[in-house]
């Protein structure tokens, strides 16, 4: 009998060792396939992006302040720095509520009151950006046009006010994990310290979740200099240099509002807007990887 187990078990343990070289090959593949997708991304907006910009010119491309495609007018610093306004704006308002939301559904929420913003805060993630966009111009453009006295409300502070409530259920959820994985003994050394609960979360559980927090900012201006559908509905969509209350273009919905007619050199001129858009997204995450690892190292 035990001769007879010894090679079942030796059996086994060849199974089992070519299931781990088999499984380890397949992630392998994964990863790699990752990166040759964002390969392949990056050569084909480098290629298709750089055409146009040694036909208009870079310093005329990136600082020229007229974009006008029927006179082949192809400057686009009205839209970078809207994009920067907009994105800006919409950190400053909804990074905030974002954040004390986290830590009220983590730290101070009772277990019931939790679990009814919890599923609201899941279902404000899962609703189309267009329908963000009809709310926004059915209501809000008409009550900025009043509260304002504007001729029209469709404008940077609506776009601001839209990209603030789209970021804020990648904030909260991410904040939200990032200050329950704090280490509870933390937070009861400083209660121990005479410190209150107020003090403990915003002076102990938030520092030491700030990589978590940061990672959650992050992915909130993602999703703001990203959004095109939304922003094409509210802000009006004329590439005016940005002013709070007048309409305005951005990145994403200059691409959006023109490629599907668009021809030769405008053509290449919008793949070139996403060329720089995708650098804007590389930066992002080059400061974030850069401020993380400071973090680990303090």
């Amino acid at each position: 009998m035990k001769e007879t187990a010894a090679p079942k078990k030796k059996t086994a343990q060849r199974m089992k060792d070519a299931l781990e070289r088999f499984m380890q090959i397949l992630f392998l593949i994964c990863g790699f396939i990752a990166i040759a997708f964002v390969l392949v991304v990056t050569v084909y907006l480098i290629l298709s992006g750089l055409p146009a910009i040694r036909e208009i010119g870079l310093v005329d491309f990136l600082f020229g302040q007229t974009w006008a495609s029927s006179q082949e007018q192809f400057g686009i610093l009205p839209l970078i720095l809207t994009s920067v306004y907009g994105t800006a704006g919409a950190i400053l308002l909804g990074v905030p509520v974002g954040f004390l939301t986290a830590i009220y559904l983590a730290k101070v929420a009772p277990p019931k009151v939790a679990a009814v913003i919890r599923p609201a805060v899941d279902l404000l993630a899962g609703i189309p950006s267009v329908v963000y966009g009809l709310v926004g111009m059915m209501v809000l453009v008409p009550a900025i046009r009043v509260a304002f006295d504007l001729p029209a409300g469709d404008s940077l502070l609506a776009a601001i006010v839209v990209l603030a409530v789209m970021i804020l259920p990648s904030i909260i959820s991410v904040s939200e994990t990032a200050l329950k994985a704090v280490p509870r003994e933390y937070e009861e050394a400083s209660l121990a310290l005479g410190a209150t609960e107020l003090e403990t979360y915003f002076r102990v559980s938030a520092p030491a979740a700030k990589s978590g927090i940061a990672a959650a900012v992050v992915l909130g201006v993602g999703r703001a200099i990203g959004e095109a559908m939304a922003i094409l509905m509210v802000a009006g969509n004329v590439a005016n240099m940005p002013s709070l209350f007048s309409s305005v273009k951005f990145l994403t919905t200059g691409i959006a509002s023109e490629l599907s007619y668009a021809s030769g050199l405008q053509r290449d001129a919008l793949f070139s807007i996403g060329l720089v858009l995708f650098l804007f997204i590389m930066l992002i995450n080059v400061i974030l990887n850069v401020f993380l690892k400071r973090s680990k190292e303090d």
